[in-house]
């Protein structure tokens, strides 16, 4: 899948694709066949580096709703004769999630698409992954037979049908469809179907070729060695450092920390996660010196292990190591961000300011220090964090960035948390939801709309109601 193309933040289209609440209000004052141009493209092109799990449907839904925009160009894309050779769900998802929210609002249309697709689409089983949260079993009962003819009945047939059974996000139908008296055939094969699911899972528990108990200290160091050996990009060290905490005792330190020191790659990898995990005396030094290894997995393994300890001495060493400018040093400013104290507070803020400068508004350890700008009241922060809000295309470290502000920025609540109420992710509307200043009408009124829409996530209406009262004046 290609990295997706954003367009700059200050265009409509740019605003659409970062899910932006001043997407939708752009949208709606902007000529109605712009904003519909736009809209589509975002749905047809998904936007987001991580589909899943940024949030873009219900956001595009809604604007669908506001626009009182057709369902044309989706059809089109979801029947095109690309589906018939692309079969990745990231071609035809974000489209089918759209149409589920339409659905629930009430858009027989888009209920219309979601059935045809199901019985001839590509990625079928998104779109009745949809109809299951809303078809009523009517609807549903009429797919059966144009789903189970995808798998014919042969021993392969029957496979497949079994493991679309057990890997189904919502079971509804496949329940539905084994229940119904009046397709026994089609409801055999798949009560065939659920018991062979259930089989595979048991079978694969049984079959597992891991570590077995009784195996030594060196037994479990060399099968992570050998995994490493077998396959570079399949990394055991995690559940290596797992199988030595039930089977190392005392005697066997001297042994852990020579391979964390010295071993084969994987060995070492291994070594390094256990110690720090038993927040070994000697961990701190036995990473610093693997920071600097030859290996790239010995590096990322010895920086991940320093981020998940949380003693005082790592917090020490955090200090001293917040300005190296290579990954330990952004691992540790990173902790520091998360378990740092009121006198960190200059070490994070640079670190911010490098890495935004250094990578950009997208950098991944820039969540952390977000966070961090936030945890520790960096109000001096406040203007990059304003610049990551802006311009970054990850709707979650949007988010953070206006959680932050709303600990750092004076100015945020009569700013940017007016426009997070339109924002794609609900949390940063729950942020909204509870800053924003209520002077502007169109706060009240969106205030309102929130709490009484029923596709609005829990969080968001109670955090709603904190401000308003069903017939009372906004808080």
């Amino acid at each position: 899948m290609f990295e997706p193309v954003i367009a700059p933040s200050g265009t409509l289209l740019g605003l659409l694709q970062r899910g932006r609440g001043d997407g939708t209000l752009h949208a709606l004052a902007a000529p109605r066949t712009d904003a519909l141009a736009a809209l589509n493209h975002c749905v047809l092109s998904d936007p987001r580096h991580d589909w899943q799990v940024e949030n873009r449907s219900l956001y595009y839904a809604r604007l669908y709703l506001d626009l009182d925009g057709g369902l044309g160009e989706i059809e089109q894309h979801l029947f095109h004769v690309d589906d018939l050779i692309d079969a990745d769900e990231n071609r035809t998802g974000l489209a089918l999630a759209v149409l589920g929210h339409l659905a629930s609002y009430g858009r027989d249309d888009a209920m219309a698409l979601l059935r045809r697709y199901a019985a001839t689409g590509a990625n079928w089983a998104w779109a009745l992954d949809e109809l299951a949260l809303r078809d009523d079993d009517a609807g549903l009962r009429s797919l059966a037979g144009p789903v189970l003819s995808r798998f014919p009945a042969t021993p392969q047939g029957e496979a497949e049908l079994a493991a679309a059974v057990r890997d189904a996000f919502e079971p509804r139908p496949w329940r539905l469809w084994a229940e119904d008296t009046r397709e026994t055939v089609l409801a055999a094969r798949i009560r065939a179907a659920q018991e062979q699911g259930s089989f595979d899972r048991w079978q694969r528990q049984l079959n597992s070729a891991g570590p077995r108990p009784g195996w030594s200290v060196q037994a479990v160091l060399d099968w992570a060695q050998e995994g490493l050996e077998r396959r570079p990009a399949h990394h055991l060290h995690v559940p290596g450092a797992r199988c030595l905490t039930a089977v190392a005792g005392p005697e066997d330190r001297a042994r852990i920390v020579e391979a964390a020191r010295s071993g084969p790659d994987g060995a070492r990898a291994t070594a390094l996660r256990y110690l720090a995990e038993q927040q070994d005396p000697e961990v701190l030094d036995l990473i610093g010196a693997a920071a600097v290894a030859a290996s790239d997995h010995v590096v990322q393994a010895a920086v991940t292990a320093f981020g998940r300890m949380h003693s005082p001495a790592a917090v020490e060493r955090a200090r001293a190591w917040a300005n190296r400018p290579d990954t330990l040093g952004a691992e540790a400013a990173a902790l520091l961000a998360a378990r740092g104290g009121s006198k960190d507070a200059g070490l994070v803020l640079g670190a911010l300011r490098r890495t935004v400068r250094a990578e950009g508004p997208d950098a991944p350890c820039l969540w952390s220090l977000v966070d961090g700008a936030g945890r520790l009241s960096i109000g001096c922060a406040a203007p990059v964090l304003r610049h990551v809000y802006r311009e970054t295309a990850s709707s979650h470290l949007r988010g953070r960035a206006a959680r932050a502000l709303a600990a750092t920025d004076p100015t945020f609540a009569a700013g940017f948390a007016v426009e997070c109420l339109w924002d794609c992710e609900e949390t940063t509307r729950e942020v909204a939801a509870r800053h924003a200043e209520t002077g502007d009408a169109r706060v009240v009124e969106q205030l309102r709309r929130l709490a009484s829409d029923p596709a609005e996530e829990a969080e968001v209406q109670t955090a709603v109601r904190m401000r308003i009262g069903p017939d009372a004046a906004a808080k």
